[in-house]
């Protein structure tokens, strides 16, 4: 255990000061501020993983680095309380106040994962998994060894399945609640629909659309290759995943890779979750809740793995033509024009369609207005059904 204060005049202090062992090969990185009533039990859910057949996990494979961060409650104590009681395990316990203009979720987070990064290259891990969660989070017994897994079996980045906890699910209004299960329910379908009309060998069914940081892991070597996290405001997890896609990082949502988070409606950070949930929680029950019907999202999905198509022919050598490309453009709402100087500007898939969303932002008029959350999950489940139906026949 190593319990330190950060000097806040030198924000590239190593958090820690206690080399990792040699045996470690998870650094699992939790920010922290004013989860004094969450913490203990984050830090229990962690202290006790098990392997995949149920037996304890060598605390020697694993290490905790806890960030403190402009608290103004007991976290930081109750995290060193925490550690001097489990000294089997390594944990690392830093604490510091930030400026304002570094006292968000994003630049905490980057800290903790840039310190993960370097401490399990000092070990020589390029696959070391840098783990992520947050402090009102509970981890299930499994998520290391299922993690580990994961990226045992050849993927780059692991999302975890989060859900929420039902004792603060159920303190929720009762849109918030409904506006919830319907959105999840809505972004399930679009990831099944993403797999059968776009599907990637790294990430079958069953999947779901998860990349947060409560539940978020990547090797050492794909994190630096994506640039690390970027210290943005805007969610930044969000912005890390998308990093990782214009890398053609593989990523797996794993249902095997399970978080119990709060479903509180106050939160630490103007996005997120809990954001979301004060925004429902203000929405009237009678408002629309409007979202991108299965026509535009189906048609999204069907561009994207005809350009993937291309993508791979002009790799092979194969001079690609405007004219092959108009139809996939007009999908699109894009130039083909623009586009095919683009299949030749871009170095990797992710980044050609990363520019082709960000065209699409400047320039495209919307072809699809947004319908009721209840008719486009009532429309995603008949395009399924027929999706299936043809994959079987």
């Amino acid at each position: 255990m190593i319990i330190q204060s950060v000097d806040v005049s030198d924000f590239h202090t190593s958090l820690t000061s206690v080399p990792p062992l040699a045996k470690c090969e998870v650094s699992v990185i939790i920010p922290v501020k004013d989860e004094a009533q969450t913490l203990r039990e984050t830090l229990l859910a962690l202290a006790h993983q098990t392997d995949t057949q149920g037996k304890p996990l060598d605390p020697n494979r694993y290490e905790l680095i806890i960030l403190a961060n402009n608290c103004a409650d007991d976290s930081a104590a109750i995290a060193r309380k925490f550690a001097l009681e489990h000294p089997q395990l390594p944990i690392h316990v830093a604490e510091m106040t930030l400026p304002p203009e570094h006292a968000y979720i994003g630049y905490v987070r980057k800290l903790l994962m840039d310190e993960a990064y370097r401490r399990l290259m000092s070990l020589g891990r390029q696959r070391g998994i840098i783990a992520s969660t947050d402090g009102d989070s509970r981890v299930a017994p499994t998520w290391i060894a299922a993690t580990i897994d994961e990226i045992n079996a050849g993927v780059d980045a692991v999302g975890g399945r989060i859900l929420t906890d039902r004792r603060s699910r159920h303190n929720l209004s009762r849109q918030a609640r409904t506006y919830f299960l319907q959105e999840v329910g809505y972004r399930s379908l679009v990831a099944q629909m993403e797999y059968h009309l776009d599907p990637d060998p790294y990430d079958p069914l069953p999947r779901h659309y998860q990349h947060y940081g409560a539940s978020l892991a990547v090797t050492a070597e794909m994190y630096a290759k994506a640039g690390g996290i970027p210290p943005v405001r805007t969610p930044e997890d969000e912005a890390f995943y998308q990093s990782l896609l214009r890398v053609n990082a593989r990523f797996r949502h794993s249902p095997r890779v399970q978080v119990i988070t709060s479903a509180r409606a106050s939160g630490r950070s103007p996005v997120g979750l809990a954001n979301q949930l004060s925004k429902w929680t203000q929405m009237s029950v009678d408002t629309s809740f409007k979202v991108e019907p299965a026509e535009a999202i189906a048609s999204r999905f069907g561009s994207r793995r005809k350009l993937r198509s291309m993508w791979h022919k002009l790799l092979d050598g194969y001079q690609v033509s405007v004219k092959e490309l108009e139809p996939i453009a007009s999908k699109l709402g894009v130039c083909a024009d623009w586009l095919r100087t683009e299949l030749d500007r871009s170095q990797t898939f992710g980044r050609l369609f990363e520019q082709v969303t960000q065209y699409q932002h400047q320039n495209a008029p919307m072809h699809w207005q947004p319908i009721d959350i209840k008719t486009a999950i009532t429309e995603l489940r008949q395009r399924l059904a027929l999706l299936k139906d043809r994959a079987v026949g």
